[in-house]
């Protein structure tokens, strides 16, 4: 059966990086290593002894020149201690069929560095953007989220509706034009969708959609199916007493599951 190591990348204002570890832990991950993106740099980790990685939320730089804009660009630019571009290395990471998560900031990350949407197979151009809620205020509540069953995403594959905590400002996806949204809609590349979770079905109705992306999309995927990027915290619901109505007897399916089909898909079940 083959190993699963997972990279978690901490650091200038990541704080979600100890419960994400956690959960891919719980999911069956053999590692799951908390490393500081400097450490990147360094060259004392590298991404090839890794098989999933994972950007975690948080707020980065303090979001200040609009949400992961500059850890988006560090990843743009940097080389390692060895003089290799930290984009060369995230580029083989993809090729050797790896699977890449970003969680919040991470999603954000993601969006503003080119690894999302990725239309067209075309890799680190950026398609889309993640701008301020329609609400004007920063949104912290439970969303169910809607998994699309005709998206190539391998988080996703077979799951329920899921219910787990936003907490961002900037949650909105902006594609670049009309044309984007119309084609990450065409190819199934929506893989999360806020929904209503008496009809089951996608909303735009505000707060069950707390930021009024549209399409209702919570999260998407690449054409490969081994990227997801969405703003909801699967890790923040990794165990029942995490559900805020856990007393109540009212459960939901845990974003745990998400982190289950990863690593089962790396070990080829």
């Amino acid at each position: 059966m083959a190993t699963v190591n997972t990279l978690v990348i901490t650091g200038y204002g990541t704080n979600s990086h100890l419960e994400t570890a956690h959960t891919a832990r719980l999911a069956g991950s053999d590692r799951a290593d908390v490393v500081h993106f400097s450490d990147l740099v360094a060259g004392d980790v590298r991404l090839a002894d890794y098989h999933f990685l994972i950007f975690p939320g948080g707020f980065l730089d303090g979001d200040d020149l609009g949400a992961a804009q500059t850890a988006a660009m560090r990843w743009r630019y940097l080389k390692d201690a060895a003089g290799t571009p930290l984009l060369q290395s995230l580029r083989e990471f993809l090729e050797q069929g790896k699977l890449i998560l970003g969680i919040c900031n991470g999603f954000q990350l993601l969006v503003k560095l080119g690894v999302l949407p990725s239309l067209g197979g075309v890799r680190f151009e950026r398609q889309a953007s993640l701008g301020h809620n329609d609400s004007a205020r920063f949104e912290d509540r439970w969303v169910h989220l809607l998994p699309n069953p005709d998206s190539p995403c391998v988080f996703t594959k077979g799951l329920p509706l899921l219910a787990m905590p936003v907490r961002h400002g900037e949650g909105k996806l902006v594609p670049r034009d009309a044309e984007c949204l119309r084609r990450i809609e065409a190819e199934q590349l929506i893989a999360l969708q806020y929904a209503d979770p008496e009809s089951g079905a996608a909303t735009q109705e505000y707060p069950l959609n707390p930021n009024g992306s549209p399409l209702a999309i919570a999260g998407l995927t690449d054409p490969t199916g081994r990227v997801l990027g969405l703003m909801p915290h699967p890790e923040a619901f990794h165990h029942v007493t995490n559900h805020p109505a856990w007393t109540r007897g009212e459960l939901d399916p845990p974003g745990t599951l998400l982190f289950v089909n990863a690593v089962r898909y790396l070990r080829g079940q």
